[in-house]
């Protein structure tokens, strides 16, 4: 069973292990706990029985006006179970208060956004490939 928590308290390096498929400079599981903490709002999917997390969405916020949502990802083995929905709308409900929520994604991933009540809008982007992987 899957359970959601909005906390990396009792969390480690252990429970971190498989995301950022894809990515040709992935952080490494002690940068992504870092991450995790050092965001303003976290959501994480965590299957118990398995002892990991297997999903999770983070958000920085000005704590005012706007909620940026950086990164949200389930594990592959844990795709297409609803999971990715279920972090994105626990973490829509904790921004609801701001006027603006933003993220940035593929285009293959609008419809999944939509749902959430997010429309396409133009944005722009640096990307630094060299410090993809959270290293100094």
């Amino acid at each position: 069973m899957i359970r959601y928590t909005d906390s990396a308290e009792g969390i480690t390096e252990e429970h971190l292990d498989g995301f950022f498929e894809g990515w040709p400079n992935p952080p490494s599981r002690e940068t992504h706990l870092r991450l995790l903490k050092k965001s303003d709002v976290i959501v994480l999917a965590v299957d118990d029985e398995a002892s990991r997390v297997v999903g999770f969405v983070t958000a920085v916020t000005d704590g005012v006006l706007a909620g940026y949502i950086p990164l949200l990802e389930v594990l592959p083995e844990y795709r297409r179970r609803g999971i990715g929905s279920g972090l994105a709308n626990r973490m829509m409900e904790k921004l609801k208060k701001f006027y603006m929520v933003d993220l940035i994604c593929d285009p293959h991933m609008e419809d999944f956004y939509s749902r959430f009540g997010m429309k396409p809008a133009h944005a722009m982007a640096v990307r630094r490939y060299e410090h993809q992987s959270g290293v100094d």
